[in-house]
């Protein structure tokens, strides 16, 4: 049975009950807090299907990837109100095209302007990002804070269960499910006279600790994550050796600094201009004593000062901070029925500027994963090829971020003339047009390819057709009115559409793309679960048929030339058969079928059809 409701925060615009709940609105409580008991856990029924904690860029997409699958989805948050300063300011080509995959791109791109290059840090040249295979070939300025605004709006439109003002305290999971601790944090911030909770008055004094049961718990709620912590998932890297001073703030007098770096015997300040203020960075020369210290004015004016030379007044502190080089990631991304995302996955010095984007990416990956595994129709290893891909694109993260952090500041650590000599041998490899693209898309993540299954059940090489793996380009698909009918097995191509518009209602598609009838038939068994659509697109002439991953990856290949024996690569083939193995990895037993038994939570491997064996 549910729990009685206990009074709480949510975020901005009403708390939406969640996509399983099918009473009318007027029969609904008034619910300003998610549905939480004071003396144990629910039984049977969980309060929610997931419960997501943090709502970051990696909760609040999550959130919205799982209630599009019909998962009930509750996100809490211990702020009670969103930040008032911005840790970042772009979308990156990959993000994009994530958010054309799920049709709301087009809010993101009306908030900023774009910008067709990017850099590679301690390279002073940039990356032409036109050369990439992508629809979004530039960087979007937008704040972070505005990404966490569009989000949470779509969320809310989706039906996500939202609460700000509630932190978790505990946590503990069995083979059924996850019992969250949680507690109000409007009555701490009024006792210590903050007005962090105006606005949500009937949340104040409801601070004893309740109970929230979920089916999965996933923790999205940073660097120093709580859910980490006492999931008792090890977090180990390289600590921080080096550290870097951010303040927003005025300049006295606006022409004494110009904007971008202003480097001097002594050091280094970089000024980037924001609307009524500017964001000045340059480096710590010491360790601090207590690196959680917090950053004064004071102390960010003599450093600027002693790194210039002179001295340049800085007035109006809004946001104040010290980031470091440290490196760090989640031994594991999945425990059992506890999951981690985002920065509660992975630190990494902010070269590139690329977390919010990983967050978005981590979460994209991991929904339709955990969605297929509440909804009981998942393959047994489906939600730890989650770990599998993503770990291993967290890997590569934190290699390159830090590879840029000792090219931008080499200087400090050995010889000049050493690291310069690095400089300029990478500025030679970059004026090779193939390699240069290469470090957009790596830089980017538009490179992102994952290993698919062959018929063994292995992950492959990519020694096959060059999209496998990769996300697939957005293709023009127009109908096939060259005499083609759809059959029972296909879904209406009455007009043009794309590979983007397929995928916004997040269903894998198997994309039929040269009138194969053997194909079509041979998927009909898992619709539907899965989308069937018969098209033409002239960008692909050797492409005879593509299944698609909800995020967008190709998971399966037939080439024109293909006989249609099944073909020799993995994760490719013409055949039938090939086809079927592919969608068994992906999507489980076919519809209505009985399969083995489903993936148990307490007892788990890391080995999954995405994993490199």
């Amino acid at each position: 049975m549910t729990a009685p409701a206990v009074s709480g925060p949510t975020v901005s615009g009403p708390t939406v009950s969640g996509p399983a709940d099918s009473r009318p609105a007027d029969s609904r409580p008034a619910d300003s807090g998610p549905a939480v008991s004071h003396h144990g856990a629910t039984g049977p029924s969980p309060d929610t299907d997931v419960l997501i904690v943090g709502a970051g860029p990696a909760g609040l997409m999550l959130a919205c990837e799982l209630v599009l699958a019909g998962v009930r989805t509750t996100v809490i948050e211990r702020h009670a109100r969103p930040p008032g300063f911005c840790r970042g300011f772009n979308l990156n080509a990959r993000s994009l095209d994530l958010l054309d995959r799920r049709g709301i791109a087009d809010r993101f791109l009306a908030e900023g302007p774009t910008v067709p290059v990017t850099t590679f840090s301690g390279l002073n040249l940039p990356l032409d990002l036109s050369t990439m295979d992508t629809d979004h070939p530039y960087v979007l300025g937008i704040a972070q804070t505005r990404v966490e605004e569009l989000l949470a709006e779509r969320a809310s439109e989706l039906g996500a269960s939202m609460h700000r003002g509630i932190r978790l305290t505990d946590l503990s999971q069995d083979a059924n499910g996850v019992t969250a601790v949680v507690e109000s944090t409007c009555a701490h911030d009024s006792a210590k006279g903050h007005d962090s909770a105006r606005g949500h008055d009937s949340a104040r004094g409801h601070d004893r600790p309740g109970r929230l049961r979920a089916r999965y718990l996933v923790g999205c709620d940073g660097g120093r994550s709580t859910v980490r912590k006492l999931a008792g998932i090890a977090f180990p890297g390289t600590a921080a050796t080096r550290y870097t001073l951010l303040g927003d703030v005025c300049l006295a007098d606006p022409a004494a600094l110009p904007f971008g770096p202003t480097v001097t015997a002594a050091g280094s300040v970089f000024v980037i201009p924001r609307p009524g203020y500017v964001r000045v960075i340059t480096a710590e020369p010491e360790p601090p004593a207590d690196r959680d210290a917090p950053v004064t004015l004071p102390h960010l004016q003599a450093t600027v000062d002693r790194a210039l030379g002179r001295h340049v007044e800085l007035t109006e502190p809004r946001w104040l901070t010290r980031f470091s080089d440290a490196a760090r990631q989640a031994e594991r991304y999945v425990a059992g029925r506890v999951l981690l995302a985002g920065d509660a996955a992975h630190i990494h010095p902010p070269a590139g500027a690329i977390g919010v984007n990983v967050a978005l990416d981590d979460a994209v990956n991991l929904g339709w994963k955990l969605a297929a595994t509440v909804h009981g129709w998942a393959p047994e290893d489906l939600l730890d090829s989650y770990h599998a891909e993503r770990h291993a694109a967290g890997e590569r993260l934190l290699r390159d971020t830090r590879a840029q952090v000792l090219l931008a500041g080499g200087d400090l650590a050995g010889s000049h003339d050493g690291w310069e000599a690095l400089r300029r041998l990478f500025a030679d490899v970059l004026g090779v047009p193939a390699a240069a693209t290469y470090l957009a898309e790596r830089v980017t993540g538009v490179g992102t390819r994952y290993p698919m299954p062959g018929a063994d059940g292995h992950a492959g090489s990519h020694d096959t057709h060059h999209w496998l793996g990769r996300m697939a380009p957005n293709l023009t698909l127009t109908p096939a009115t060259d005499g083609t009918k759809p059959t029972a097995h296909t879904e209406p191509t009455a007009a043009s559409t794309t590979v983007a518009r397929l995928l916004s209602g997040g269903r894998p598609v198997l994309l039929d793309l040269a009138d194969r009838p053997d194909l079509r038939a041979g998927a009909a068994a898992w619709q539907p679960r899965l989308a069937i659509h018969t098209a033409r697109s002239e960008r692909c002439p050797d492409v005879a048929a593509m299944l698609l991953r909800p995020d967008g990856h190709v998971a399966w290949v037939a080439t024109a030339d293909d006989p249609g024996n099944g073909g020799t690569g993995p994760g490719s083939g013409g055949g039938v058969e090939a086809l079927r193995h592919a969608l068994r990895a992906w999507l489980g037993t076919p519809t209505g079928s009985t399969g083995p038994a489903r993936r148990r939570a307490t007892t788990r491997t890391r080995r999954g059809p995405g994993a490199d064996r």
